[in-house]
């Protein structure tokens, strides 16, 4: 898990999902979401980012591991504060989301300036998310209390992929390859949707809408292919890296 993460930090600087030092991805690590246990899952640890690191110098070994309560149980170096409290939330309420991953990625943090900004579901990447993003429409500053956390682990509910007004975005996942997969296309999605926006904008006409049956068929079909599809994608980036800059598993 910790390979894996890095690994979705160093592939986030190559697709340009990156904001300097800024953002965080998580994972929660095995066995500490309380079921096999029967413990409370307040005692999951899970693994974070290292504040002052930029992504590209992220590897395996320099992730902190942390406690809900904000002990550092493994790792040295300090860990940024509305990180902490956005993810350790996000765990404790959501344990089906073992990964979590906030970015200012540009295109997606776009939609979130615009009022009452959408993802509509008219291009087939989107429709990997139809009915399955939350909208924080209230922005609220920085993310510095548990209050806050647990605001957004709420608006968040069964969702994988929330827009923060004003901010950035969160997708969740049951691993690093799969809430990777979907931040991915998510940013893809919006690109796109940027893009014929602006076309529209500048010289007419209106998007094409896409049948409601058909949203709801292709989003059914896509999921079922999501594990299998998304471990291949991450897999696969993962080649990419073990050839060019393999340092980031050490």
């Amino acid at each position: 898990m910790r390979i894996d993460l890095a690994a979705a930090f160093r592939l986030a600087v190559r697709l340009d999902l990156h904001e300097g030092v800024c953002n965080h991805f998580s994972v929660m690590l095995p066995g500490n979401d309380g079921k096999s246990s029967g413990e409370a899952p307040h005692k999951a640890g899970f693994l974070l980012n290292r504040y002052g690191l930029h992504w590209s110098e992220v590897t395996a070994s320099n992730l902190l591991a942390l406690d809900a309560d904000g002990n550092v149980l493994e790792g040295e170096g300090e860990f940024e504060k509305p990180a902490f409290y956005i993810h350790s939330r996000i765990h404790l309420a959501h344990p089906r989301a073992t990964c979590v991953l906030h970015t200012h990625m540009p295109y997606a943090t776009s939609l979130t300036l615009l009022e009452g900004g959408r993802l509509e579901m008219v291009e087939q990447n989107a429709l990997r998310f139809h009915d399955d993003i939350a909208y924080d429409d209230v922005y609220n500053g920085l993310v510095v209390d548990n209050a806050e956390g647990d605001r957004l682990a709420r608006a968040l509910g069964g969702k994988r992929v929330m827009f923060l007004a004003n901010h950035g975005v969160i997708v969740v996942g049951p691993s690093v390859a799969e809430a990777f997969d979907a931040m991915y296309y998510l940013e893809r999605a919006c690109r796109l949707q940027v893009l014929a926006r602006s076309v529209v904008a500048n010289s007419g006409g209106k998007l094409r809408r896409v049948r409601p049956d058909v949203v709801q068929q292709t989003y059914k079909l896509i999921l079922a292919d999501t594990p299998k599809y998304a471990g291949a994608h991450f897999e696969a980036l993962k080649r990419i890296l073990d050839r060019e800059e393999p340092g980031y598993s050490r």
